[in-house]
Parts: C-alpha cells; sequence; structure tokens
C-alpha cells in the first residue's frame, strides 16, 4: 500500500503522461501465464511439500420430501373448491401435530374450468373453451410435505397414504449435513493431508519440518508455480475413505441430554382424518439413503 501510494504521487507530480503507466505499474501482476520463471510464495523460499488431504464419507440422508393431490369435481367452482380444501383440512391439522421442527406442511388450492366437448368433422374430440360452454369445474388440493425428522417419515407417509389422495409424488431424499458433521469432516482431510505429507517425505528419505500453510479450500497446493501465474492444476485425486458411523453415534450422544423427545404420534383429528388402523395398513419401509460428503484440505510442510 506504501509504495502504491509512494508511485501515485510520484507520477502525479511528474504529470499526467507518466501516471498511466504508473497505474499499469501498480496493477501488474508478478507474472503472466506462461512465463518462464515466476516469483515462488514465500513458502517456497526453503524446501517444502505441500499435501492434499482429500476424503469422503456418507452418511443417511436426513430430509425427505413429497406431495399428494386430491381432486374434486362439481359443477360450482365454490363447491369444487370446497370439497377439495374438506379432503385435506383433517389431514394438514394431524401433520401439523407433529410440530414445525420435525414436519412443514404446505397446502396449495387451484380449480380451472372443464369445457363441454365436441367432435369435428373429422372426429377430433375438443374442448368448447367458451366461458357459455363450462360444464363443471375441478379443482385440487396438494399438500407438499417436508419431514425435517427421517424418525417420523414411515408414519407420516402413511398418513397421507391413509387418506386416499388421487395422486402422490415419490419420496425424495436429500443431506443437509450439520455444522458439526461439516467441522468433523475438514479435522479429517486435514489428517489425511498430514499422512500423505508423513508418507511422502519418509518415501523420500527426508522427514517433516514445521507447517508452513494451512489452507482449508485447498487452492494453496493447487498453485503451479513452474507452468506460470495464475494457473491451476486438476487432475483426478484418490480419495481416503473416513467412517462417519463412529462419529453420528458420539454426537448423538453428546445431544442426547438437550436433544428433545421423538414427536409423538398426532393425536385423532375428526372429520376425515384417517384411523390408527388405516394408518398402520399404509405403512411402507422407508429407509434414507447414504449420501455422500467429501472435503479437502492442503497442509504444507517444511522438510527437513
Amino acid at each position: 500500500m506504501r509504495r502504491l501510494t509512494a508511485l501515485l504521487l510520484t507520477a502525479a507530480v511528474a504529470g499526467p503522461a507518466t501516471l498511466a503507466p504508473a497505474l499499469a505499474l501498480a496493477q501488474t501482476p508478478p507474472a503472466s501465464v506462461g512465463d518462464r520463471y515466476v516469483p515462488a510464495p514465500w513458502w517456497m523460499r526453503d524446501p517444502v511439500i505441500a499435501s492434499v488431504g482429500y476424503v469422503r464419507t456418507e452418511i443417511p440422508a436426513n430430509r425427505a420430501a413429497f406431495s399428494a393431490t386430491f381432486r374434486s369435481i362439481d359443477r360450482s367452482a365454490a363447491d369444487a373448491a370446497r370439497k377439495a380444501a374438506d379432503q385435506v383440512r383433517a389431514l394438514s391439522l394431524a401433520l401439523a401435530a407433529y410440530g414445525v421442527e420435525a414436519v412443514r406442511v404446505e397446502t396449495t388450492l387451484s380449480t380451472q374450468p372443464l369445457y363441454d366437448q365436441y367432435r369435428d368433422e373429422n372426429g377430433v374430440l375438443r374442448d368448447n373453451a367458451r366461458s357459455d360452454q363450462i360444464e363443471r369445474y375441478q379443482s385440487e388440493a396438494t399438500v407438499s410435505v417436508t419431514v425435517r425428522d427421517v424418525a417420523v417419515l414411515e408414519r407420516v407417509y402413511a398418513t397421507v397414504i391413509a387418506s386416499q389422495p388421487t395422486s402422490t409424488s415419490p419420496v425424495y431424499f436429500n443431506l443437509e449435513p450439520e455444522n458439526a458433521t461439516k467441522t468433523w469432516l475438514q479435522g479429517e482431510a486435514v489428517k489425511d493431508a498430514a499422512r500423505r505429507a508423513r508418507e511422502a517425505a519418509s518415501n523420500a528419505g527426508a522427514s517433516l519440518g514445521g507447517v508452513r500453510v494451512i489452507d482449508p479450500t485447498g487452492r494453496a497446493c493447487e498453485t503451479d508455480v513452474l507452468a506460470g501465474w495464475p494457473s491451476y492444476a486438476s487432475g483426478a485425486e484418490h480419495a481416503t475413505d473416513v467412517d462417519a458411523s463412529e462419529f453420528v453415534v458420539t454426537a448423538s450422544r453428546a445431544r442426547a441430554p438437550s436433544a428433545p423427545p421423538a414427536p409423538p404420534p398426532p393425536p385423532p383429528v375428526a372429520g376425515g382424518a384417517p384411523s390408527e388402523a388405516q394408518i398402520e395398513s399404509a405403512r411402507l419401509a422407508l429407509q434414507p439413503p447414504l449420501r455422500e460428503l467429501t472435503d479437502r484440505a492442503c497442509v504444507v510442510y517444511a522438510l527437513n
């Protein structure tokens, strides 16, 4: 910053003719891509080894989502909408009893006209799309369910199926890792970088010195000072598998004293809600699939 300020002050005193070259000089990078020699980072002044830790693990998905549609047809748009809403009202109340931290419910209602149909001169069935030719109205109430506690997924899904919807979507799973999981995986990546560095140094007949750089993004190990600056290499890397089961169990035990109990089954709701027997008869096994998580870290060591 002091050097840049001095350059600008010197250029201002010298006149406008030297201002542009001074700005260009101040903004010029250390080297250009393709240059034969480029300045090395400060941590490469002495012999170093840059090691990339790359780890992967598999964790069960902790989110699930699906939707169900209830359809009603009537000669009046208001009656069709009312009947469709009546079909989902009790179901929405039953699902809301789990609490928003476990189950989130979104209900939408749409209505469209059904026109009188006729066949044209070619025998093709067509809709008489005129406002005075509306035969009936069709209303659809869609219940979109997001399950944030997969422990209640099977019962929630069975409750929706037992309500006899017109159609349902497949159950979609996804993983939203917690901060504790991300922190653990980043630590495993740093450990993997240290292990790879030790093995590489030992195989070369050297030993590791002090740590020069720890870069959680891994980009410090991608700088190719021999090919030009800035230039980054991205080759295929072999990830080290780490077992998350022990971490997940340990973390769950650590949170057990303060964690709230599992949501209880929702109480029966009168007026169209499925019975306990209907829910149990519609119950299916829904096992959350495993999802892959990866992380990387760059650690630069001095060499002895």
